[in-house]
């Protein structure tokens, strides 16, 4: 009845419209209750009643919402944006018209550079002109699925969890990843957890055996507690106060007790890993005297153990713990197992037949949950009504512990974390980084997101020829159909048509057929458009799952038993079971590139899906990173080399998927310049040098500019500046993460970079291929230790000859400088500029180099006596202290010059 005091606008006064100011009240709910009060009807009843009508409307409301960013702030961005952009192209401009004709190589090589810097600097520029930000309220996520007194209707979740060498990836470090897994705040019928051993290892076995054990004490200490996180040697190890908001007497006793529990479960880990290291000759032996079937890792049958749910997984509370269940698959010589995209299919086919969760979690064995409210983080956008229908995955943002606190190689990666991927998230979505991400089940089963309904047609009565379409009669329509319906015969304008009553749709999964009832109604084409060998092609050779692959909302048909569920368990994931299927070409993750997270995300994107970015306050999320030189080039050089490979394969998006139209520009745009970047690194590496030959050779590679061609070249550093300080004031992101991330693209860019390029060019052209080096998730006793451990490798080559002809050319260009007297310095002056630029961008490394203080490696050694020797050959050439006299050459034309 309120909005009726609106209706005639005639009665209304000015003490009643300040009453009803938002501004002047608290709010909603409070003028409700003036209102109330007035009309005498707010009793205890009324008042009840109120109550349950704003939880309903509550639990009505969205579940998340875009913020977008301040137009104070992006507004300004997009301006110096675009001034960039023009100023760059009369930059170009001039560049090109004006040669430099006594150092032509030198110039071409650095227009070149320049043109190719700009096309990549577009590439990853526009796909930010959109970035938002995202709330969720997870209130209103348990008022609408987890109402008192009725069943949780909270989706499912499966957990995925993948491990290959215990040596490289300790067992320690994974189960910290499983028991913060099932101490998460989610029911705990909805969690299934499950570990890929890739490696087939005895030792990852027992270590989730004791894991199990433990999980028992664990998982109910963190739940009476609510600690955060829940892994347990993160928890143990912080340096904050444990006891702040904790308000039970027997905290502090329960928790000396539990950290002494963990105490003692690590010393049993610990004396597992230190069995492991001698392998016994004629193999390892399980507890019950038989071999261990996964003694020959190249060579064994496929492995399930479920340790707990079903039976015998509750806690020492007696309450149920979330199912843990041990995979590994099979594996024979002369298959093809593509590696840890491989595993995670396996993973998927293995869940599907055992849980069958519509939705499933991804998990590095090194990143540990540290909010154990991620999981409702992202079903408040799969779950919701308005958004999540067509929602693939929500990506979140990777965070990392055990970091310097300056970050000397950019290992946080913040500026693509918090500015980049907020770009994509206001496009089409978030690109997949490969772990701390949650998929839709069917999105990963290779369907299209389901359409909306669509608009009618406007059909005009023929009066008015500017608006819609003259209906037609249907007497006289092209097909010779008459009014009574349309016919079945005719042109290529034919319609067949039938409506159904709703009634019935069988499943027969012994003979994967679909049987109809007369009136059957074909709620969804996906059963339509598939037959017997449609499924077999597509999803292989499984009644059960292929069963599975139909129920959107997920779970198991209630009749399965669970000998019968674990023996076909086992037939998917026999190394023959993807043969002739579309697993890895269009289902799961996509083989072809040892970057399978960027492959997989693309297709979906490609078919009309679209991703969320979910990044919490308390990061959801955390890992490790290798923080030593050598380890983190390596992990650079595995990510570059599959950017090639997806470059060279049919799934290049420069031209895949053109014909849908589903991908949107700009995120096309975002995908081109991940799979082009690596090849930067030429021009890069070209740049690099060519301060260096201008300051040995005297040559120049602009010519000399006027006074309006100089206001480019400092509207050119102006608007660059700009462009990054603008960016860095709506990201967030601090200046120091910034410029470690520029100094680590000139690191990366000459030396892993480089490498991929050659090596990817080498795959494709000689089919030379690459062994995949699993990163170390080792970690040093003495804090950052391994940050100056040196370990040499090739990729070091490149970026310590470039330093070294760097810091050489200044010496040189310096001297002759000197030599010259005071009209040489000014043209000095930009050659040395680009230099130092070079030299300061390679900083971090060479303090890499050169390792912990006092500990100076015999590598370094060694190249200080090349750069020595390169230095004397130099300078004997240049004779610095030589006066170098001007005119005719008198041992020519003799005394008579």
């Amino acid at each position: 009845m309120a909005h009726y005091l609106f209706g005639t606008g005639q009665n209304l006064q000015t003490e009643g419209a300040e009453r009803w100011d938002d501004k002047k009240e608290g709010g909603w709910k409070e003028r409700m209750d003036d209102w109330k009060m007035q009309q005498g009807n707010l009793g205890p009843e009324a008042d009840d009643a109120y109550d349950d009508m704003s939880m309903l409307d509550e639990a009505r409301q969205p579940l998340s919402r875009k913020v977008p960013i301040a137009s104070s702030k992006i507004n300004p961005y997009r301006m110096v944006i675009v001034a960039r952009l023009l100023i760059l192209a009369f930059f170009l401009r001039y560049r090109i018209l004006n040669p430099v004709h006594d150092a032509i190589g030198l110039w071409l090589t650095s227009v070149i550079c320049e043109i190719w810097f700009a096309f990549s600097w577009i590439l990853d520029q526009f796909p930010k002109w959109f970035p938002i930000d995202r709330e969720t309220y997870l209130d209103r996520l348990s008022l609408r699925y987890e109402r008192e007194g009725e069943p949780n209707m909270l989706a499912p979740v499966d957990i995925f969890v993948s491990t290959v060498d215990p040596m490289k990836e300790p067992p320690l470090v994974t189960a910290n990843t499983v028991l913060s897994i099932l101490a998460m705040d989610y029911p705990v019928d909805k969690i299934s957890c499950y570990i890929s051993d890739d490696g087939a290892s005895m030792l990852t076995f027992e270590s989730l055996s004791e894991t199990a054990e433990f999980a028992r004490k664990w998982v109910p200490f963190c739940k009476k507690f609510a600690i955060e996180p829940r892994a347990p040697e993160m928890y143990f190890t912080l340096k904050v106060d444990y006891l702040k908001d904790k308000v039970q007497p027997t905290f502090v006793k329960e928790r000396r007790a539990m950290k002494r529990e963990y105490e003692e479960f690590k010393v049993r880990i610990n004396a597992l890993v230190a069995k492991a290291q001698k392998v016994p000759p004629e193999g390892w032996i399980m507890q019950d005297g038989t071999p261990w079937p996964g003694n020959n890792t190249k060579d064994h049958p496929g492995m399930i153990q479920v340790f707990l749910g079903q039976s015998g997984g509750h806690d020492t509370e007696g309450n149920e713990l979330p199912r843990l269940v041990y995979v590994s698959r099979e594996k024979r010589p002369g298959f093809l197992h593509h590696k840890k995209a491989g595993a995670m299919n396996a993973l998927v086919r293995v869940s599907g037949v055992l849980t069958n969760a519509p939705f499933m979690l991804n998990l590095d064995c090194d990143h540990y949950i540290n909010n154990s409210k991620a999981a409702r983080e992202a079903m408040c956008f799969l779950m919701d009504p308005q958004i999540g229908r067509k929602v693939c995955y929500v990506q979140f943002p990777q965070r990392f512990d055990g970091i310097d606190r300056h970050d000397r190689y950019a290992n946080r990666n913040t500026v693509f974390f918090d500015i980049n991927m907020k770009g994509l998230d206001g496009i089409q979505g978030p690109v997949y980084v490969g772990t701390g991400c949650v998929f839709r089940r069917q999105a990963l089963y290779g369907y299209e997101p389901p359409k909306g309904p669509k608009r009618p047609k406007m059909v005009s009565c023929g009066c008015c020829p500017c608006f819609g379409r003259r209906k037609k009669d249907k007497k006289y329509s092209k097909n010779g159909g008459n009014e009574n319906g349309p016919s079945l015969e005719g042109g290529s304008d034919s319609v067949f048509s039938l409506v159904f009553s709703p009634t019935y749709c069988f499943f027969n999964p012994l003979t994967l057929n679909f049987i109809y009832t007369c009136g059957a109604a074909v709620e969804n084409d996906k059963e339509l458009l598939m037959s017997q060998m449609n499924f077999e092609k597509k999803f292989g050779q499984s009644a059960i799952f292929v069963t599975s692959t139909l129920m959107d909302q997920g779970g198991v048909p209630p009749s399965s038993s669970p000998a019968a569920l674990l023996k076909e368990a086992i037939h998917v994931i026999s190394c023959g079971y993807e043969d002739k299927t579309e697993w890895g070409s269009e289902l799961g993750w996509i083989y072809g590139s040892i970057t399978e997270d960027i492959l997989t995300g693309f297709k979906m994107h490609c078919r009309g899906w679209r991703s969320i970015y979910c990044m919490p306050k308390l990061p959801a999320f955390k890992g490790s990173a290798p923080i030593n030189l050598s380890d983190r080039l390596n992990q650079v050089l595995r990510w570059a080399l599959g950017s090639v490979e997806i470059f060279f394969s049919r799934h290049c998006p420069a031209w895949y998927g053109l014909k849908g139209a589903k991908l949107r520009w700009l995120e096309r745009f975002a995908y081109v310049n991940t799979t082009i970047y690596p090849f930067t690194s030429l021009p890069l590496l070209a740049y690099c040098t060519l301060p260096a030959i201008c300051l040995l050779t005297d040559k120049f590679i602009m010519p000399p500019i006027s006074t309006f061609a100089s206001l480019f070249f400092i509207a050119l550093f102006l608007s660059i500046f700009a462009t990054g300080i603008l960016e860095l004031r709506w990201s967030g992101v601090s200046i120091e993460e910034w410029w470690r991330n520029e100094q680590f693209w000139v690191i990366g860019g000459i030396s892993a970079h480089l490498f991929a390029v050659v090596q990817g060019l080498l795959k494709v052209l000689a089919g030379i291929d690459t062994n995949f080096t699993v990163t170390s998730k080792t970690t040093d006793d003495e804090e950052f230790g391994e940050l100056y451990t040196f370990k040499w490798t090739t990729l070091l080559i490149p970026p310590t000859t470039v330093l070294i002809i760097n810091l050489v050319g200044v010496v040189a260009g310096i001297s002759d400088a000197i030599n010259n007297g005071y009209q040489s310095w000014g043209p000095l002056f930009g050659k040395l500029f680009f230099s130092f630029w070079v030299i300061v961008h390679l900083y971090p490394f060479l303090k890499g180099l050169m390792g912990r203080q006092n500990r100076t490696p015999t590598i370094v050694v060694i190249w200080s006596v090349l750069l020595a020797s390169i230095f004397s050959l130099l300078w004997v050439r240049i004779d610095p202290f030589v006066l170098k006299t001007k005119g005719p050459d008198t041992t020519q034309c003799g005394i008579n010059c």
